[in-house]
């Protein structure tokens, strides 16, 4: 079994459900796992979410599932760091440890239907719909609550994500990346690093290669195993991510907005646009 990427993860302490507030200006923002599920709400902040292939955006109001040892991080926009920023960051989050419930799991015939949440190993999703305004309802009577009222609320939790259905949308390709090695995690964080910090100036696919101490084919490889996306998709998208923001949040021109973004050409990145999030930028800004 891979070992997990050695960051912050919390650990259980013999808990099957633990709470969580993350309070600050920026959410933790290295790539990182851990064996626990995870289910969190953001409550204030906005930023960029990360896991295996899946490249998007987070906000306030977003609910998120993740299965165990799914690399993944929050990370907050570039202005969320900055010295004189009064902005913050905030979500809730709730871990299951399944590990605690031993062979029970296995064996007793009321916790057979927890059995499938094994098959999320990997995976992420995000939730919409009914099952996020049923829990959301929970988030808030959890702070409050422990002993067998908190174990209630949490299967209660688990059997609202049984029954999602539609509304539990699958983000990335789990076999991409179930369970990374410390190696390999410290190395794709350091690359993600680099890529947003640079990602809208000519950055080399060379260089890139460097940060991973790989050579450029090694590195094409070992990128397109974990992300499924070429180099040039991967900055793509996460340029299309910040267009997107500035579209929702600012009163630019597009044209201004692409070559903010670096793109060259504003044919190319309306295209490019279209490509990724389904319609045109001017069709999104309405």
């Amino acid at each position: 079994m891979a070992k997990v990427i050695s960051f912050q993860i919390p650990k259980s302490q013999q808990e099957f459900v633990r709470f969580q507030e993350d309070r600050g200006r920026h959410f933790y923002d290295k790539l990182h796992q851990h064996p626990q599920l995870q289910l969190t709400v953001i409550l204030e902040g906005k930023g960029q979410f990360f896991s295996g292939d899946f490249v998007g955006r987070f906000q306030a109001g977003d609910v998120y599932f993740l299965g165990e040892n799914a690399p993944h991080v929050f990370r907050s926009d570039p202005e969320y760091f900055e010295v004189e920023s009064e902005l913050n960051s905030s979500g809730n989050t709730i871990f299951f440890d399944f590990a605690v419930l031993g062979k029970a799991l296995g064996e007793l015939e009321d916790l057979q239907s927890l059995r499938k949440f094994k098959d999320f190993t990997g995976s992420c999703f995000q939730i919409f719909g009914e099952s996020k305004n049923e829990i959301l309802e929970i988030f808030e009577d959890f702070p409050g609550s422990s002993g067998l009222i908190r174990f209630q609320l949490a299967i209660k939790l688990l059997s609202i994500l049984d029954r999602s259905g539609e509304n539990l949308l699958a983000l990335n390709r789990p076999t991409l990346m179930r369970g990374l090695s410390e190696r390999d995690g410290k190395r794709m964080d350091q690359v993600m690093q680099f890529l947003l910090e640079n990602r809208f100036g000519q950055i080399t696919l060379e260089e890139t290669a460097e940060k991973a101490n790989l050579s450029k084919e090694a590195f094409c490889r070992f990128f397109k195993l974990r992300t499924r996306k070429t180099f040039t998709q991967y900055v793509l998208q996460l340029r299309i991510n910040e267009a997107q923001k500035l579209l929702e949040e600012t009163d630019l021109g597009i044209s201004e907005i692409a070559f903010k973004v670096g793109f060259e050409n504003l044919s190319y990145f309306n295209r490019s646009f279209k490509a990724i999030l389904g319609k045109s930028p001017r069709e999104f800004r309405k």
